[in-house]
């Protein structure tokens, strides 16, 4: 009789404990509700030709992942769309990512806006990796800033000398400030 009960007992734990594993995988089933944004960037980041002349922005919208912003080679573009179909949780993507058009003189502005920005004492740093936080993006003469500096000063120093170069039509600073240091 004692052995029946222990029997029985070691049953009842058993199905006590397949019902809170079963429980505990429908509940982390369930939590995963869509694609991780770190996840996203960092595919974004990792496309081929990426670099400072570059802007690539996503927002998330459920299961899909809507791309904006410039590139200039048209292989950026699709790459960049499908590394991000890779990611999981992704079920779409909709690619709104411009490819700047072809110009001998936009490409002379890119130079010069790279050495005014970045031989700049104060703001080589920013330049320096492969991944820079200051982005140069060059479309018929009109050059706009993109990314995050460490302060205010700085994000004003970045746009005074953009403005400096030769040529250039118009200057839009959407950079950033991350926390101003005190």
């Amino acid at each position: 009789m004692l052995g029946r009960k222990i029997r029985n007992l070691a049953l009842v734990g058993v199905a006590g404990l397949m019902l809170s594993f079963t429980s505990v995988g429908l509940a982390q089933n369930s939590f995963v509700s869509g694609p991780d944004s770190s996840k996203i960037r960092k595919a974004l980041v990792m496309t081929t030709y990426y670099g400072v002349f570059d802007n690539l922005e996503y927002r998330v919208d459920g299961n899909t992942v809507i791309l904006s912003g410039q590139v200039v080679k048209p292989t950026t573009k699709s790459e960049a769309a499908g590394r991000v179909k890779h990611v999981a949780g992704v079920s779409r993507v909709v690619n709104n990512i411009e490819v700047l058009p072809l110009s001998p003189n936009d490409n002379r502005i890119r130079a010069a806006e790279y050495r005014a920005i970045f031989g700049a004492a104060g703001l080589q740093r920013y330049g320096a990796g492969t991944n820079p936080s200051i982005h140069i993006i060059v479309n018929n003469g009109h050059v706009t800033l993109e990314g995050v500096v460490d302060r205010e000063a700085d994000r004003n120093f970045a746009n005074i000398r953009a403005n400096q170069v030769p040529g250039v039509f118009s200057v839009t600073n959407n950079l950033r400030v991350t926390r101003e240091r005190r």
